[in-house]
């Protein structure tokens, strides 16, 4: 959302500082993943931005491209409404080549894509003010390019979610 997400931050004694930003409710809406290649190797993520709301037609769309990048894949959701719908459409499609397995009903931290949300809103765009949609819409690609590059920083998203590689 264009409203910042503010934290605590070093500034000089007695000058507390102050992020002026006006009540503002546009956001983006984005999908991701991380991924990781059956010898344990390689780790990716992927993602995508939405000038709207993700709904099911979004999802499968993503999971689509996914599953055709990667051939025969295993899915790790959460149970969210919209996944589900998703996934049951892609089954019906795919058949064998997809294979889900269902986090428990809330537990984002067993959910290493949770780790990718976490470190863009708190760390990289910690105190960040945006000017309108379009900066936001740059800093949130150039927050998911920079993890993307950093295979350290994807692997431990997973040691966070207490799983093993």
């Amino acid at each position: 959302m264009l409203q910042p997400t503010c934290r605590r931050t070093w500034a000089l004694r007695g000058r507390t500082p102050i992020q002026r930003a006006w009540d503002r409710r546009d956001r983006r809406s984005v999908i991701g993943c991380v991924s990781l290649s059956p010898n344990r190797r390689r780790v990716a993520m992927a993602w995508q931005m939405y000038p709207h709301n993700i709904d099911a037609a979004s999802v499968v769309a993503f999971l689509r491209q996914q599953v055709a990048q990667h051939g025969r894949s295993l899915l790790i959701l959460d149970r969210w409404n919209v996944h589900r719908a998703a996934v049951r459409q892609l089954q019906r499609e795919l058949g064998s080549r997809l294979h889900v397995e269902w986090l428990p009903a809330y537990a984002p931290e067993l959910n290493p894509a949770e780790q990718l949300w976490n470190h863009a809103k708190y760390s990289d765009l910690a105190n960040f003010v945006p000017n309108d949609i379009q900066h936001l819409a740059r800093r949130v690609g150039l927050s998911f390019y920079h993890q993307s590059r950093k295979p350290h920083l994807l692997r431990s998203y997973f040691k966070t979610a207490k799983l093993r590689l």
